[in-house]
């Protein structure tokens, strides 16, 4: 019988974290792995509690633990990442995509054993979270998002109602939640069935007339569907109410950040549009931002300021965690992620992701695609050649990278307009045609500016 093969000696991978830990999240334990020579004991399981987590870190404290990584697992990764943070923990987070292939039957054991072994060797990478007051602003502004799609979804209900009593008020204002149709709300919540009375609180600037108002509110005021009405508008205005709320601790936290920086070299250039957005905060954002980065992130086109403020909440103030634009928009999802086997691209579709930053982003390419910018003539010519979904993520790129280099550089951005970019293109077309012509052996000849045609 021939000897059984002996198995290679392994080459040992040197430790890039000797002191590393891993716990695997769950919603009613949390299982800890640290390396066999820091406990007799490596694993251990802890409950969810306050006082669990607690004890979690005072073991790990006793194991001599300097670094710790946990799988982002829905929400429940949030209370025992900042308990360890505040322990003074170097604490990441990693995607559960990077370790998902774990090896042999898997438990909630041999998962924190894996990711702690990964960990160790320096084979996981941190996903990006904000700290201290960005941190803070990010929750406030994703809770007043929150608010704002609970307060729509009561407009739908006073628009419902007002269907009920077959008033045509959306039909003939452009809004219901602006002056003139709130006005009118209010009075038929306060009792008011005169259509003539309710038309006369026509704003001045609505479009259509107060008769046209007036035959509109002529409908069947019955009592449950004014009820229905009335307690959808007491609603909305909590909600409106809560949502200004919200705008007064964002305003206090752009503050303290504001204080922690010295004041911009540059005065706040004027504004590229004086139209007021729908449902903006009671402040003046722009200035704010200004204030806080030294630079107009509104000059860039499709960024409002807004959207700019989301932006920020979301990637902080300091981009130095992407040393180039390149890892910004990769970070996004929003560049080619080149699968090649072989010598030969399989793919190079961008990857899924559910990233906030990359759907305001989109958001933005969307809106700079109707505008005659250089951005604007940039996605039509994508859109007509590879359809709008790719177009958008193309120009979402750019402006991802003009938004790095504007934070990161002090870049001040300066649009040359769509027949400059249309003029460039064409140079470019015109010089790749030339080259080819010559590739083929062909002599070119320039006709002199004045000849024409036949």
């Amino acid at each position: 019988m021939a000897d059984a093969k002996r198995p290679r000696p392994r080459q040992a991978l040197p430790p890039i974290h000797p002191h590393a830990a891993a716990i695997d999240v769950g919603a009613t334990i949390h299982v800890a792995a640290v390396g066999p020579d820091h406990d007799p004991e490596p694993v251990r399981t802890f409950g969810t509690f306050t006082d669990e987590i607690r004890r979690m870190a005072d073991w790990l404290a006793a194991c001599g633990i300097e670094t710790i990584v946990m799988e982002s697992t829905g929400i429940y990764w949030i209370p025992a990442y900042e308990i360890l943070d505040e322990r003074g923990f170097d604490v990441q987070l990693v995607n559960a995509r990077d370790a998902k292939h774990v090896p042999g039957r898997k438990t909630d054991v041999s998962d924190a054993q894996w990711l702690q072994r990964l960990h160790e060797h320096g084979l996981l990478r941190a996903s990006f979270l904000p700290k201290g007051e960005i941190k803070a602003l990010r929750a406030y502004l994703r809770q007043r998002e929150r608010l704002l799609d609970y307060a729509a979804s009561h407009i739908q209900h006073m628009q419902k109602a007002l269907m009920q009593m077959n008033l045509q008020l959306q039909h003939v204002v452009a809004d219901i939640t602006g002056e003139t149709g709130m006005r009118i709300v209010r009075a038929i919540a306060a009792g008011e069935r005169d259509p003539r009375i309710l038309a006369s609180h026509r704003n001045y600037r609505c479009r259509a007339s107060a008769e046209t108002i007036r035959q509109a509110l002529v409908g069947n005021y019955r009592e449950e569907h004014v009820f229905a009405l009335t307690q959808a508008l007491e609603l909305y205005d909590l909600y409106q109410a809560k949502v200004a709320a919200c705008d007064a601790r964002v305003e206090a936290v752009l503050e303290r950040l504001r204080a922690a920086v010295p004041p911009p070299a540059e005065p706040l250039p004027p504004a590229r549009a004086r139209t007021r957005q729908a449902n903006a905060p009671s402040f003046d954002v722009r200035a704010a931002l200004h204030a806080l980065l030294g630079v107009d992130l509104t000059r860039i086109h499709g960024l409002g300021p807004c959207l700019a403020l989301k932006l920020v909440g979301e990637c902080g103030t300091d981009l130095s965690a992407w040393p180039s634009a390149k890892h910004f928009t990769s970070w996004l999802c929003l560049s080619p992620s080149n699968k090649i086997s072989g010598g030969k691209v399989l793919s190079s579709r961008t990857r899924r992701s559910g990233s906030r930053a990359a759907s305001l982003l989109r958001l933005a390419a969307r809106t700079v695609g109707r505008t005659p910018t250089a951005l604007g003539a940039f996605y039509r010519r994508l859109s007509a050649r590879i359809g709008k979904a790719k177009a958008i993520t193309a120009t979402a790129r750019k402006i991802a990278v003009l938004f790095y280099n504007t934070l990161r550089h002090g870049m001040h951005y300066a649009d040359p307009g769509a027949s400059y970019y249309e003029e460039r293109y064409r140079q470019r077309v015109l010089a790749s045609l030339k080259r080819r012509a010559r590739a083929l052996g062909y002599a070119l000849q320039e006709l002199p500016a004045e000849a024409g045609v036949s």
